[in-house]
Parts: structure tokens; C-alpha cells; sequence
């Protein structure tokens, strides 16, 4: 009979990243009732768990899967650069984790203690892979991104160590990048990840891909019927360890609370597919001059809307935005009144509820990878207006190389005060919500797969079998 095994998941803090972690923890300990997992929190200095995601632990609360949170890292937010920043909270946790894994192999050395299998850490705490070697276990990356992106930082790691090509040099450049991972060529300059345009963000990140390749394996959140281009292309070099496709991973959990109800109620009142929803991400917020071109776009489409409005944090200040006390201040004087017939203005959003809606017709949003992963797993076209992280890569892969998504603006960075036009948005939305568009139905499609990919024998259920496999050999 073979021996319990524990995995100790190292999740990065963010929302997106901890959800993700948390759910494909429960779907591992729900294949193999001999394998427990301790889930590792750290905390940011700023509230790292924005309204709706509160029920993230007592949602997992199994004999199999604990939380231990650890303790709390003051560190200087105020102007420090955000890539330097995250390397010295992780690496401030280090002895935190250290001292963590000492108490949980230490507390019962009976037979039956599950044996320490491995580390699985989230693709930005690739220095936590010191301290699995320290116990003599293997690591596993979870990747919560796409393939695509996987594939990138491999080949601009391969460009700085071979050939000493420093991808900063892409900087404001109209250079066609070719990215194994990606079908058509990048223009490097509007959608290479802004981290990678920075020199210590670059150094970082061609840090972390390097790491990744001293790990035994990687989970990707994404499926093979959705990247296959992308799988394929980092399989077939030869040099990166074995990839296990297990997407799509999301919280599909409706978030039943007196406010998600009353929006949901909104929706019920609605026709089928005839409202386009705009939500911009945990981290999505705009300036009032964007604000008012975006009001603009809706009144002057006519179309029904939901649209989630929040506050940008001070300037400076690296923290989550927050809902407006009136949203009345930042719109067009008489906006509300206006559109009181068809549109719904919002602060925070229950997004997993709303695109489950039969009413929601289309997605104006962020491209952030969990975001596209549920609507295409709800069957909801994108119009893509990516912000930030590798959210501009996702649009151009959603856009360019898949034809799922339509464009609003796929070269947009909040950092650039760049103002994106009403007729701009107007015609994206527009564009988004035709019901018998290429696109709609190709998202019909894929949504089908995805679902098909998690079933009994499908490609994502097989993988993970196989990665529960090789960690008991």
C-alpha cells in the first residue's frame, strides 16, 4: 500500500494567485484520498483579500488540506519598485517557511505521518525552491498564467544567457519579436509585459524562468485544446521539465451576498445576452478623464450595461482600489439619470455570478488570465483593454492568435496616461456584443471544450492524474 504524501503549496498573495492555489488543492486531494496538502499564506502589508473572496479557507476546510498563516512582514511600500518589491516580501518569508515546514515534519514522526512529497510554489516564489532543496524535497511551479506567457519568459531567458539580448531594449520599439509560444509575431514594444521594459523587472523575471527549469515539473493553469501552439512549443525544446496543462482552475462559486443578489436581480430583469458587463480586475482602476470616455461609449451605444466602477488607491500608494462612496462625482453630469433605463453602474462585482447570467452578452475587460479563463469557460465573448502584468500578451493572444476576442485597446498600460477614446470603446462594445459574430461562436466552442477538458478521461483530468502519479514513484 503506498505511503501518504504531503505537498506544501507556497501561493504568492495576490487574489488571483491564492484562489487558483486553493482550487486546484482541492481538486488534487479529491483524486487520491492518500495525499494532504498545508497551504503556506503570506500576508501583504495591505489588505491582500479584497470584498468576495473572504470564504477562500472555510470553502476548503478538509481533513486533507490546512491553512497556516504566516507571520507578517512589515515592509516600505511607499515608491519602492513593485518588482523589487515582491523579491524581498518573498525572500523575507523564506526563514518564515523554513520554520513552518520544521513544525509540520516534526509534530508526528509515526508511520502514519504523510511523508513531505514536495513544494508546490507559485510562479513568483521561485526562491522558496532554497528551501525545499534544504529538506531534500523536489519543487513544482504552479503557473497561473498562460502557456504563452510560460513560453515567453523561457525564450527571453534563453535570449539574455545565449545570445546576451536584453529585452529592455523593446522599450517604445516597433520590433516584431518571434515567440515560439505564439503563432504570430509580437509587437514587442505594445504588449511585451511592462515588467520586462523594466531593467529590474527584467532581471527578475529571466531570474524566475531560469529557476523554473531546476523544478521536477510544472502545472499550468491553462488547457491543451485551448494552447496547444504554446504546449507544444515549450515541450518539444528539450530543456524545460515535463509541463502538466490542468486548466481551466477557477472558483465557480456564485457569491450569494445581499449586494451580488440585488445585481443579480438587476440582471433577471434583462433580455438574453444583451448586456455588455465592463470589469477591470482586482487591481483595475481609471482616472476621471477615462471615466467620462467610457460613460460617453455607453450612453452613446445605446447598448444595455453593468459596469463595475472603482476608485484608484493614492498616487503612489501600491493598494487595491475601493468602491466610491458616489459614483455621481466622477460621471457625466446627469449620466445616471440617463441611462437609469438600461445601464447599472457598480462598485465591487461578483464576476463569477455575473457572467454565469444568461442576460451578460459580452466582456469588457482586463485580460487578466482568471478572467479570461471564466468567460470562456461561460461561453462570453472579450473585448479585450488589458492594464497591466502580462495582460497585454493575453489580449494579443486572445485577439491575434485565437480569434476569441475583439480589441478595444491592446497596447494599453495604466501607467501611461494614455486616454482611450469614446469612439474607440464605442466600437469595441459594439463589436463585442453582435450576436452572430466569428468570435461568439468560437467561444461557444471553446467554452465546451474547456468544460470537456476537466470531465472523467478529458485532457486536463489526465494530466493531473499523471502529475498525482509521479508523486508517489
Amino acid at each position: 500500500m503506498k505511503k501518504a504524501a504531503e505537498l506544501v503549496f507556497i501561493p504568492s498573495p495576490g487574489v488571483g494567485h491564492l484562489v487558483s492555489a486553493v482550487e486546484i488543492a482541492k481538486l488534487l486531494v479529491a483524486r487520491d484520498d492518500q495525499l494532504f496538502i498545508t497551504v503556506l499564506i503570506m500576508k501583504l502589508p495591505f489588505d491582500s483579500m479584497p470584498k468576495g473572496t473572504d470564504d477562500v479557507y472555510t470553502d476548503s476546510m478538509s481533513q486533507h488540506i490546512k491553512f497556516v498563516d504566516l507571520q507578517e512582514e512589515a515592509i516600505e511600500t511607499r515608491g519602492i519598485n513593485p518588482s523589487l518589491f515582491f523579491k524581498f516580501f518573498v525572500e523575507n518569508h523564506k526563514a518564515h517557511v523554513k520554520d513552518a515546514i520544521c513544525k509540520l515534519t516534526e509534530s508526528d514522526q509515526s508511520d502514519s505521518k504523510p511523508r513531505l512529497a514536495g513544494f508546490v510554489i507559485d510562479m513568483f516564489c521561485t526562491s522558496m525552491i532554497d528551501v525545499a532543496d534544504e529538506f531534500g524535497v523536489p519543487t513544482y511551479i504552479f503557473f497561473t498564467s498562460s502557456s504563452g506567457f510560460l513560453g515567453l519568459m523561457f525564450h527571453l531567458q534563453t535570449l539574455h544567457d545565449e545570445q546576451k539580448k536584453d529585452c529592455v531594449e523593446f522599450k517604445d520599439s516597433d520590433a516584431k519579436l518571434v515567440v515560439p509560444s505564439f503563432v504570430n509575431p509580437l509587437p514587442a514594444g505594445s504588449v511585451l509585459p511592462g515588467v520586462f521594459l523594466d531593467k529590474h523587472g527584467a532581471a527578475e523575471f529571466i531570474n524566475h524562468a531560469r529557476r523554473f527549469r531546476e523544478t521536477k515539473g510544472i502545472l499550468v493553469n491553462t488547457f491543451i485544446e485551448l494552447e496547444s501552439h504554446a504546449l507544444h512549443s515549450i515541450s518539444d525544446d528539450g530543456k524545460t521539465p515535463p509541463l502538466y496543462p490542468v486548466g481551466p482552475i477557477l472558483n465557480l462559486k456564485s457569491d450569494d451576498n445581499h449586494e451580488g443578489s440585488e445585481i443579480l436581480k438587476w440582471l433577471d430583469d434583462q433580455p438574453p445576452s444583451s448586456v455588455v458587463f465592463l470589469c477591470f480586475g482586482s487591481m483595475g482602476s481609471f482616472g476621471e478623464d477615462q471615466v467620462r470616455e467610457i460613460a460617453c461609449a455607453l450612453e452613446h451605444s445605446g447598448l444595455r450595461f453593468l459596469w463595475s466602477l472603482r476608485q484608484a488607491p493614492p498616487k503612489g500608494m501600491v493598494a487595491f482600489p475601493s468602491d466610491y462612496a458616489d459614483h455621481k462625482g466622477v460621471l457625466p453630469e446627469g449620466f445616471l439619470d440617463r441611462t437609469v433605463g438600461i445601464g447599472k453602474v457598480i462598485g465591487w462585482a461578483p464576476q463569477v455570478a455575473i457572467l454565469a447570467h444568461r442576460a451578460i452578452g459580452g466582456f469588457v475587460s482586463h485580460c487578466g488570465w482568471n478572467s479570461t479563463l471564466e468567460s470562456l469557460w461561460h461561453g462570453v465573448p472579450v473585448a479585450t483593454w488589458p492594464m497591466y502584468a502580462e495582460q497585454q500578451l493575453n489580449a494579443f493572444q486572445l485577439v491575434r492568435d485565437l480569434g476569441l476576442a475583439v480589441e478595444i485597446k491592446m497596447s494599453y498600460r495604466r501607467d501611461d496616461q494614455v486616454v482611450v477614446s469614446a469612439e474607440e470603446i464605442e466600437r469595441g462594445i459594439t463589436e463585442v456584443m453582435e450576436h452572430d459574430s466569428d468570435q461568439r461562436k468560437r467561444v461557444k466552442e471553446m467554452s465546451e471544450k474547456c468544460k470537456k477538458a476537466l470531465m472523467d478521461g478529458g485532457s486536463s483530468h489526465s494530466s493531473l492524474g499523471r502529475f498525482i502519479d509521479q508523486l508517489f514513484l
